[in-house]
């Protein structure tokens, strides 16, 4: 073992467990540990404001957790491939260990760094490393469904590793910013109290929200579609932020039963995501299918355009399990899957505005907010994407809020409409029950459907 310092390079791997680049930096000698808060190198990708307030917290849990092992988390900020570069020289460090992160920003940053330093990428965010699951031609998959296929073969992942017992302590430390001086936590006004409430950032925190799913793991598909009951994981900031491996995930539930499968599924498509944004990296901006480019989305220079997604936005739209889900977003940063698809469904084919207005919206205000993740699902649902609903097939909220049972959730979200029984709750409206304070639809569903069937159509005749 060397007496000069490794670097470790963290960034959504704010992890001891399971952490492949930890493990072989303990391995060589002393480890600097470093996060850098670079809003240089993702440009306009910078975290959003909910995902700064989530790692406020998992940075100040993983101190705690490094301060237990006998070592430190040191923070920078600035272009994180200069900064390393930096410290690297400042130590003496002879090599940086990272996990291998597939944004485009951060395979740029990446690839800078290299130039400078030994940088030692690993495997360890994904169930697979990303671009491995490919066609007999060697191609990768660009459709979910023969992915899925191919990476199950493949399962269950590897066992996760044990964090290391020790980890050594350089001879002396580089200087450090300090967690609070960086502002991440909203203050005037705080925003952000039922968030602290609902959610416990952090390595344990991911580990005990893990375990409490694992009882209902086996009664996932039969839950996870009732926002009521909220039979979802809710790993994903967790997985996002890499406080908790996919592989360790995958193994603690593989073998409940029931309907897990479903489960296992969708961290498969989580993966899916990766393999997407390596192919097409821009595609949190632009559309897989170029035909859209020539739809007439609504023109934002129209006031009736902006107030409708101000009032999406806000969760006053007149229609009770999309408000419901909105309202949500705003109180814990997160919504649940299905009324995730949606509110999507409405901005964009209700209201026609641009999935990507939706998709920056998302970006601030998820604590889960995945590039990859994130622009898959948005152009899945506007029918943009690679593999992805077709444009016609509009889902009608009103329909979907009662076919889901989704009474009790609206009454938790939408406290205006919490007297209302259920049969009138969904469509409150129509009922002739609409309280005075619970705005009128922004559209009626029949004029909406029309007019975006109307703009699709027009549409493909210019193509």
């Amino acid at each position: 073992m060397s007496d000069a310092p490794v670097i470790l390079w963290l960034r959504r791997d704010l992890r001891l467990s399971d952490q492949p680049a930890l493990i072989a930096a303990a391995g060589e000698g002393p480890v600097i540990p470093v996060f850098v808060l670079d809003e240089d190198t993702p440009g306009d990708r910078k975290m959003g404001a909910a995902s700064l307030w989530w790692l406020h917290h998992s940075l100040k849990s993983l101190a705690d957790t490094l301060e237990e092992k006998g070592s430190r988390l040191i923070l920078r900020k600035g272009r994180a491939s200069d900064v390393i570069a930096a410290i690297a020289n400042e130590t003496g460090a002879e090599r940086v260990h990272c996990l291998r992160h597939y944004e485009p920003w951060w395979v740029e940053a990446e690839e800078e760094l290299a130039e400078r330093v030994e940088l030692c990428r690993h495997d360890g965010n994904y169930l697979l490393p990303p671009g491995t699951i490919t066609t007999g031609s060697g191609d990768p998959y660009k459709i979910f469904t023969p992915f899925w296929n191919a990476l199950k073969e493949k399962m269950p992942p590897p066992e996760p590793e044990r964090r290391p017992q020790k980890i050594d302590a350089p001879s002396s430390w580089p200087d450090s910013d300090t967690l609070d001086d960086w502002g991440l936590l909203p203050t005037d006004p705080d925003w952000a109290t039922q968030m602290a409430e609902h959610w416990t950032p952090g390595e344990e925190g991911a580990k005990r929200r893990l375990s409490s799913f694992e009882s209902e793991a086996s009664s996932y598909d039969g839950q996870r579609n009732l926002p009521a009951v909220d039979g979802t994981s809710s790993l994903s900031p967790h997985l996002h932020f890499g406080e908790l491996s996919p592989a360790a995930a995958y193994n603690r539930v593989k073998n409940a039963g029931g309907s897990v499968a479903t489960f296992l599924k969708e961290l498969g498509w989580r993966d899916y995501a990766q393999n997407v944004i390596m192919q097409f990296p821009d595609y949190g901006s632009e559309s897989y299918r170029d035909q859209f480019d020539k739809i007439e989305w609504r023109d934002f220079r129209s006031s009736t355009a902006r107030d409708d997604f101000d009032a999406w936005k806000k969760g006053r739209t007149g229609y009770p399990i999309v408000d419901a889900g909105m309202r949500q977003l705003w109180a814990i940063g997160w919504i649940h899957n299905r009324v995730r698809m949606i509110v999507a469904s409405f901005l964009i084919k209700h209201l026609l505005i641009d999935w990507r207005e939706g998709e920056r919206w998302f970006w601030d205000t998820l604590v889960d907010a995945d590039y990859g993740s994130n622009s898959t699902n948005w152009q899945w649902v506007a029918g943009t994407g690679v593999d992805s609903n077709m444009f016609p097939r509009i889902m009608a909220p009103l329909s979907q809020s009662e076919k889901f049972d989704a009474a009790d959730y609206i009454r938790q979200w939408v406290p205006e409409l919490a007297d209302l029984p259920d049969e009138a709750i969904h469509d409150p409206h129509d009922a002739g029950c609409a309280p005075s304070d619970y705005p009128a639809k922004r559209i009626e569903h029949k004029e909406a459907r029309e007019r975006a069937l109307a703009a699709y159509q027009e549409m493909k005749s210019k193509s």
